[in-house]
């Protein structure tokens, strides 16, 4: 976990408050402060502006008005005015608006549309790489990578882990390798009860067995296309074993493939663990569960957590914008120690930085974020998930790994016209 640096915007906002501290107690003195305020920021204007900031309806909003305020509070000239475009309409939208001069200053995208916004011509790299590379856990800082570049700054992470039933396994008896899991399930397994589910069907889950030995989808940085390193021999390797399990989960992938079955046999307790994302949490706590979350068990021969896919969902400076020092002031201002705590409280999206929150659960996401990497946004992505969806479901259920693996790799790269 990176040491918590606070970055340039932040100190930014403490001489502002220390500023603003002086106290005011006339207009005089109130016009100084705020003269004081916009002299605070050499890089931004002077004239009162408002920046147009695109998110998603629900908390985020929520998030969006708030830092808002909070920002206009600091730098009294500049307003944030909230616009609904739901993240998976941006790519879209900008394209649209961008051009004609009436899309948003900032907004929200994950961070694998990054690679379709930058050949687009749609987005801004970031002006302080450093702000991020100082504060930022390492799997954001990587997502926002591409191409050498910055691109957004990172506002949630987001993994999946293990969860495991305290009523059923103690904590200090959770698998710590695949190798205990499956010793585990021996004794729990019988009448429709199950040591460990996930969804095995799933192209999301597979890192897990793909990164054995540091394997990863197309390659170190996940952009080198000339293949998708799925067929490498680690790979091979990796869902061989994955394929070994199905003696420990002898269910069909079909079986499992709806994540609410696996939701369902988790919460009722007849699966004493399962492998899913912070996205479930709730929906346990809402069973009144007796549950933790940690690190995914290590593959055979390996000491550390098997690797997962980490996302990061980002504040996006457009190339459209007029107001580029003041739109990437606000982005960043949303990843500050601050913001993150009030996006944390209102929303319940694990922070982009290293800090602490009151939860039960985020430590062992945040654990598990180690071992994560980002999922790639190269464009070959298209067409990768159907093509692994359809390897790992047959190989669970006896294929040939090496065939399945080698047919997905070709498919994948196919779809993108190679």
């Amino acid at each position: 976990m990176k040491k918590k640096v606070l970055g340039l915007m932040l100190g930014t906002m403490v001489l502002s408050t220390a500023l603003t501290g002086c106290g005011s107690k006339n207009d005089d003195k109130k016009k100084t402060d705020t003269e004081d305020k916009k002299a605070s920021s050499s890089e931004l204007t002077t004239d009162d502006i408002t920046l147009k900031v695109w998110e998603s309806s629900g908390e985020t909003e929520d998030f969006i008005k708030q830092a808002g305020e909070a920002f206009t509070k600091k730098y009294p000239n500049i307003k944030i005015e909230y616009e609904n475009v739901e993240v998976g309409d941006v790519n879209t939208q900008i394209a649209l608006d961008g051009p004609a001069g009436v899309g948003a200053d900032v907004f929200a995208a994950p961070h694998d549309q990054i690679g379709g916004l930058v050949s687009g011509g749609h987005i801004s790299p970031v002006t302080d790489e450093k702000a991020i590379k100082d504060s930022a856990l390492a799997s954001c800082v990587d997502a926002v990578t591409y191409e050498g570049k910055m691109y957004g700054y990172p506002v949630a992470a987001e993994t999946y882990a293990l969860f495991y039933n305290k009523d059923i396994i103690k904590e200090n008896e959770v698998p710590k390798t695949w190798e205990d899991v499956e010793k585990f399930s021996k004794t729990f397994n019988g009448k429709g009860k199950y040591g460990i589910i996930w969804n095995v069907g799933d192209a999301y889950y597979s890192p897990i067995f793909t990164g054995m030995g540091g394997n990863r989808l197309f390659g170190e940085t996940g952009t080198d296309t000339k293949s998708t390193y799925m067929n490498s021999e680690n790979a091979v390797k990796g869902m061989t074993y994955f394929q070994k399990l199905r003696k420990t989960l002898n269910v069909p992938a079909a079986d499992i493939a709806d994540n609410a079955v696996c939701l369902s046999a988790f919460t009722s307790g007849k699966a004493a663990m399962y492998i899913t994302g912070p996205w479930n949490v709730a929906s346990c706590e809402k069973e009144k569960m007796n549950f933790g979350v940690t690190t995914l068990p290590s593959l055979p021969g390996e000491k550390t957590p098997a690797a997962s896919f980490s996302g990061a969902r980002t504040m996006q400076v457009s190339a459209y914008s007029t107001h580029q020092n003041e739109a990437q002031a606000f982005a960043k201002f949303c990843m500050s120690e601050e913001m993150q705590q009030l996006r944390y409280k209102l929303t319940g999206a694990l922070p982009s930085i290293d800090i602490d929150v009151n939860s039960d659960y985020v430590a062992g996401f945040l654990k598990q974020l180690e071992y994560a990497y980002p999922t790639p946004s190269v464009k070959e992505m298209n067409g990768w998930w159907d093509a692994m969806k359809s390897a790992c479901s047959n190989i669970w259920d006896g294929a040939d790994v090496k065939k399945e693996l080698d047919a997905s790799d070709s498919a994948t790269l196919k779809g993108a016209g190679k």
